[in-house]
């Protein structure tokens, strides 16, 4: 069977990397064609790795010899790309977010509706952790028995100077919201949102402490701090009745030195997801010839808006904001 050729829209740090990962040995495929708003930028990437550059993102989805379009240029461009894709009848992978609003992100789901199968995987690449995917089979397992609390911590060593409070909220915890839902196979029901004074260190944003209720009474809390100085942190832990599960940290190693006797913590997304990016390509380029994939749908996209918007609202008014209770349409359920 001949390799599936791939297109990457957006050559900055995310398609960068998945052109990188691409090339580094993911089977049966290959990457054939890249674009980017900044056209130098697309031709060093295609200089490094053999790829073809493309004009413009409608002459990557067109063309007969791309299979499958990656989009990771910038978020607003994701509904439009992604519609692109579907009328182009081609499978695609858009990072997070799905689109910029639950209007853009209904759309979508429309047109993949309307196309009959589905065509859309969004990003959510924590689904392919190999932490995550052991806290959910020890939960499915069943000898924790149920799930009472989920604990969850993400902080960035330092967020960028443009990053706002709402922003903390829609941008930094959106993998969260997901994972949450993946975990524990359930819908988030209702929000609420304490934002504790900002650091010194940056003033202009404030840490946040999401509280989010699931349908059948789980409680997740999550801790979302951008500008915690030491590096980037993800934890969870899950509370069931009979036991817990946590992540481990994501070092494979202890370093001892100097007085310090601890893991390193990697300096950003990367290299602690480097894993999870990894078999989250494998596993959509095997969908691509039919087999099961976990990846997210659109309607997960959809969902993690939805959930992004009751916090939003949430951090606003001080109250606690219920998740309407949409019915999975056609053959997302």
């Amino acid at each position: 069977m001949p390799n599936k050729r791939i297109g990457i829209i957006g050559t900055g740090i995310m398609g960068s990397d998945h052109a990188r990962i691409l090339t580094a040995g993911i089977a049966d495929a290959e990457l054939a064609g890249v674009q980017d708003a900044s056209r130098e930028r697309a031709e060093a990437l295609a200089t490094e790795t053999g790829a073809r550059v493309f004009a413009d993102p409608q002459s990557l989805i067109s063309d007969p010899d791309i299979d499958a379009v990656m989009v990771c240029s910038p978020d607003p461009t994701h509904h439009p790309l992604a519609l692109a894709a579907i009328a182009a009848g081609k499978p695609v992978m858009v990072e997070k977010p799905l689109a910029s609003t639950l209007a853009e992100a209904k759309d979508v789901i429309a047109a993949e509706m309307k196309h009959g199968r589905r065509l859309v995987q969004v990003g959510f690449m924590r689904r392919f952790d190999p932490g995550y995917c052991a806290m959910k089979a020890e939960l499915t397992g069943g000898r924790l028995g149920q799930a009472l609390f989920l604990h969850c911590i993400h902080r960035n060593a330092i967020g960028p100077d443009y990053l706002t409070s709402d922003l903390v909220i829609s941008s930094s915890a959106g993998h969260e919201f997901d994972i949450a839902r993946f975990l524990l196979d359930d819908e988030i029901v209702a929000a609420s949102v304490i934002s504790p004074r900002a650091s010194r260190l940056a003033p202009n944003r404030q840490p946040q402490f999401i509280v989010l209720e699931s349908a059948s009474g789980i409680v997740v809390d999550i801790e979302v701090f951008v500008d915690c100085g030491y590096g980037y942190d993800v934890r969870g832990e899950l509370v069931c009745e009979k036991g817990t599960i946590s992540l481990n940290p994501s070092p494979a190693t202890t370093l001892r030195h100097a007085g310090h006797d601890g893991y390193q913590t990697p300096p950003d997304w990367r290299p602690r997801f480097a894993e999870a990016y990894r078999i989250q390509m494998q596993a959509w380029v095997d969908a691509l010839s039919g087999r099961p994939n976990d990846g997210a749908s659109a309607w997960d996209g959809y969902r993690a808006i939805q959930v992004t918007e009751a916090c939003l609202k949430a951090s606003r008014t001080g109250t606690r904001i219920a998740v309407p209770d949409d019915v999975r349409p056609g053959f997302y359920a």
